[in-house]
């Protein structure tokens, strides 16, 4: 298309071209006839003959009639009525006329002075076609051609070099797959758009490769922890149908009811990772954190170790209330597991230091559950947020995972859980936005 449109402006211009160089020579040649007339010259023709090939020429005088003629014109009467209206010259397009039917010709007028009166000199010439000529026609078609060819060969090269590199990229990814999640894809040596997609498919490649690990990771450690209460349950049926008259339903249930709760919290939590993975859409309204901690403290009222509180009300997040509650009672309860004696619980608000400003621009909701046990050492405290990571598996009596739904919980709030340095103990720390004075409902009226 484009080297069509090229072809046609070619022609065009070369039409235009040729027949402003034709109306020059026109206008030349009627301008010395004038100057011949005005001389009073005879044989005008003659002499303009003698200086060069002449067109079509007529001479008429102040009457209009015609003086003098070349040959083809002899006996017609003026090839064109051009009124110059005080011009000295004047063109145009005559078509028929004294001329062969169907013809157009190029018409110039030049004004002479005469005594008598004004005449005037015409000179015409045919008006090219469009296409000018065969030979024009024909050189700029076959421009246009070559171009066109030129175009479609280079255009498929560079298409097909520039293809390569994307058909090497699908061919690897047709050929990763969970056997070899560790392939990648080639990346081009230069950098250009295809360097970047394959970048992105490679780091989009690691994420999917970590996350299946993590998905393999965590279904081994889930068969493992499902495996000990469903060992127990089976063990204690076992014992109890080998000697029936030894046991009761009451000793059995009592024996194995210990192992069912263990699989009932493990599947729960396994449920509730599940959905947050997923990114179930939730809750969101404001809470008061102190209310909601104080109402959780008092329905620990069977924690084995002492209980101290220190709250500062109005300290409002927004969240989801049944997912903050699920957050601290995973960390009370493995406060009160690993405490010799106390465990202390308090909310603050805080202004964040420079590192957190940008995560708490407004200020922070501080939750800290501190024990006085054995502590973590700093090396093991990333560790004790993995999934069923236990740092005592043989003393544990939890899932493995109230930790990592902690840390899942308070980062889906945008806030942060952290295990920080204290006196003795291990102090979990969590970190919330604080909401804006607009987040509090409106009271009653």
């Amino acid at each position: 298309m484009l080297s069509a449109v090229l072809a046609l402006v070619l022609m065009v211009a070369a039409h235009r071209f040729a027949t402003h160089e034709r109306l020059t020579h026109l206008h030349l040649t009627a301008q010395r006839a004038a100057i011949l007339v005005e001389a009073g010259r005879a044989d005008i023709l003659g002499l303009l003959r003698q200086m060069e090939p002449v067109e079509s020429i007529q001479i008429t005088d102040q009457r209009g009639h015609v003086i003098d003629t070349t040959a083809e014109l002899q006996g017609k009467p003026a090839m064109a009525r051009l009124t110059l209206n005080g011009a000295g010259t004047k063109e145009g397009v005559v078509c028929g006329g004294v001329f062969e039917e169907g013809r157009c010709h190029l018409v110039v007028a030049q004004q002479a002075h005469r005594h008598q009166g004004d005449w005037i000199v015409y000179t015409s010439a045919p008006a090219l076609a469009a296409w000018v000529a065969p030979e024009v026609a024909a050189t700029i078609g076959g421009c246009a051609i070559m171009v066109i060819a030129m175009a479609t060969v280079l255009g498929n090269r560079i298409v097909t070099a520039s293809l390569r590199p994307v058909s090497a990229i699908r061919t690897e990814l047709d050929a990763i797959n969970a056997s070899c999640p560790g392939r990648r894809v080639p990346l081009m040596p230069c950098s250009n758009e295809i360097h970047d997609l394959a970048q992105s498919i490679n780091h989009t490649l690691t994420r999917l490769q970590g996350a299946m690990d993590e998905q393999r990771r965590l279904a081994s450690d889930a068969a493992h922890d499902l495996k000990s209460p469903i060992a127990g349950i089976r063990a204690e049926m076992e014992d109890a149908l080998l000697a029936p008259q030894e046991t009761s339903v009451p000793a059995v249930g009592g024996a194995i009811l210990p192992s069912l709760d263990r699989l009932e919290a493990i599947i729960a939590d396994l449920l509730l990772i599940a959905r947050m993975d997923q990114g179930t859409r939730l809750v969101r309204k404001p809470v008061d954190l102190a209310h909601l901690v104080r109402g959780e403290c008092r329905a620990h009222h069977q924690m084995t170790h002492r209980l101290v509180c220190h709250f500062e009300f109005g300290v409002v997040v927004l969240g989801d209330p049944v997912r903050l509650c699920r957050m601290f009672t995973n960390l009370l309860d493995n406060a009160d597991r690993h405490a010799h004696s106390t465990v202390t619980v308090s909310v603050r608000r805080d202004v964040a230091d420079d590192g957190d400003r940008a995560r708490f621009p407004r200020g922070m909701a501080v939750l800290e559950v501190t024990d006085d046990g054995p502590g973590i050492d700093p090396d093991k405290r990333e560790l004790v947020f993995q999934r069923f990571a236990r740092l005592d598996p043989a003393g544990s009596t939890g899932t493995g995972l109230g930790l990592a739904i902690a840390r899942q919980i308070a980062e889906a709030k945008g806030g942060t859980l952290r295990i920080e340095d204290s006196p003795a103990g291990a102090r979990f720390v969590v970190r919330l936005p604080l909401c804006f004075i607009a987040c509090l409902p409106k009271p009653a009226d």
